[in-house]
Formats: C-alpha cells, sequence, structure tokens
C-alpha cells in the first residue's frame, strides 16, 4: 500500500448514508489531488459476528473507520477494538446521541435505521416527488397555487434539478421557464412573492453552457438558442419580471445546486426540511 492510498470503511446498522455523506465529502477535498481513496461499506449490522469480521477487514487495510451504529452493546465493541488495535473511528452517532439525552434526561430509542422508516415524513417526500414531475416546466400553472416554493428562471438554470432536489425534502416545488415572447400565466400574481424565486445568471457562463447542450444534441453550437446578445436580453426580461414580483433572486452562476438550495432554504425560513435528506 503506497503512503497515498487510503481506504475508508463504513460500518452501520442501517443503510450507512449518514456516514457515506461524510466519506464522500472528505474525499472531495482530494479528487483533483494524488490521493487514491477506496470506500467499502458493510451495512445492516446486526449481531457482533457480523462486526468483527468488518471490523478485522477495516484492521487489515488500516482502514479509516466511520460507523453509525445505534447499539450500546455494538458501539462498545467497535469502539474498543478500534482503539485495542490502533484504528481511527469516527463514531458519528453515539457522542450528539448521548449529549441529548444528558440535557433531556431521555433515553434514545436505539432504533436503527430510524431516519428512514416508512412513517408520513417518507409518504410526504414521494408525494413532493411526484409534485415535482407533474408540475415541472410550467406543465400546469394552476399548481403553482399549491407549491411550497415556485422557481422561474430562463432556460438552462437548474430549475428542474432544484425542484427535485427541494422535493427531496418534502417540499412542493413547480417551476416556470421564462421566455419574453411566451405568455406569464395569470397563477403567478396570486401566488405569495415569499414563495416565489427568480433564478438568474451570467450571460457568458449561460452562454457556454447552451453551446454545451447543442454539442450533446449533435449540433452546431452557435444557434440563436446561445446567442449572447439573445440571452441578455432574456435575463434581462427575467430581472424586470423578478423586481415587478418583488421575489427573491438567486445568481446561480458558479454554484452547486446544493448551495443554491441551502440559500433558498435560508431564505425562505424552511431550513427544517432539510431534516429529512
Amino acid at each position: 500500500m503506497t503512503n497515498n492510498q487510503i481506504y475508508m470503511y463504513i460500518i452501520s446498522d442501517s443503510a450507512g448514508e449518514t456516514a457515506s455523506k461524510l466519506a464522500h465529502a472528505s474525499i472531495a477535498q482530494y479528487d483533483q489531488l494524488d490521493v487514491d481513496v477506496q470506500l467499502l461499506k458493510q451495512t445492516f449490522i446486526e449481531d457482533p459476528s457480523d462486526l468483527m469480521v468488518a471490523l478485522e477487514e477495516a484492521k487489515n487495510l488500516n482502514a479509516i473507520v466511520l460507523q453509525t451504529l445505534i447499539s450500546e452493546k455494538l458501539v462498545r465493541l467497535s469502539n474498543d477494538y478500534c482503539q485495542k488495535n490502533n484504528l481511527f473511528t469516527i463514531d458519528a452517532l453515539s457522542p450528539i446521541v448521548n449529549e441529548v439525552k444528558k440535557r433531556t434526561g431521555i433515553e434514545p430509542s436505539r432504533v436503527p435505521g430510524a431516519l428512514h422508516f416508512l412513517n408520513e415524513n417518507y409518504f410526504e417526500r414521494i408525494n413532493a416527488m411526484e409534485f415535482a414531475v407533474k408540475y415541472d416546466d410550467g406543465k400546469d400553472p394552476r399548481g403553482f397555487l399549491e407549491a411550497d416554493i415556485l422557481l422561474l428562471g430562463v432556460s438552462r438554470t437548474s430549475k428542474t434539478p432544484l425542484s427535485l432536489f427541494l422535493a427531496n425534502k418534502n417540499l412542493k416545488v413547480a417551476n416556470l421557464p421564462l421566455i419574453p415572447e411566451a405568455h406569464i400565466p395569470s397563477q403567478i400574481w396570486e401566488v405569495d412573492p415569499k414563495k416565489i424565486v427568480g433564478l438568474t445568471n451570467d450571460p457568458k457562463i449561460l452562454n457556454a453552457i447552451r453551446e454545451d447542450r447543442m454539442r450533446s444534441y449533435g449540433l452546431r453550437p452557435n444557434t440563436a438558442y446561445s446567442d449572447i446578445g439573445k440571452i441578455k436580453d432574456e435575463l434581462k426580461f427575467a430581472n424586470e419580471l423578478y423586481e415587478k414580483i418583488g421575489c427573491l433572486i438567486i445568481n446561480v452562476a458558479q454554484r452547486s445546486i446544493e448551495e443554491t438550495a441551502s440559500i433558498i432554504l435560508t431564505e425562505l425560513g424552511l431550513e427544517d426540511h432539510s431534516y429529512f435528506c
């Protein structure tokens, strides 16, 4: 094993999604560097024998152990093993769960995978996803009045992926593409401006995105769709509409979907929905 090869071993009594997100967030810091990170996973661990198999493999690889175990017995076993064998480990759940117990005096349920049960929140998320698909691209403006969030923006400002990302947080999201020549649905003016988000972009960046889009279709990049002058006109039309509505405006240039979504959740006071992702 070379010095720049690292193993991360996820050990969980559920699907391991929490630890996976932590691992990927760490690995992302080395995407462009000469570091080879290998991710392994052992999930739905229920008894000590399965845990020991995973820990032995982690030991043989000198892996970084990321564990999300809720059973006190399994947590003790894992932590003791890692300490005795000089394995670096992060126990992602126990410190927080134990601190809540300390402050409230209430014992946790200790149920593996409790976040992902088929409860009311799960079905709300499914409904939100179906809503986002049904009311994507302004298919039915009547959906604007039922939406928690209405996204507006010219073509290629990430309306659809943002709608689906936010739907995964139990939010009903509709979106409408803005075209200067097209009719603006009257329902827009019936929606609370505090629920509307206007998405914009920098002309040069949007030009590059649209040219790449044309190439992906096997077409020439220089079209009316990607014309910089037309793009400026579209953005001017959109920004004037946003000002008239009085809604939140976000420039998505150089922003990831996650970053834009975070701004929306914060500015619209919907941060609590992030718990359900």
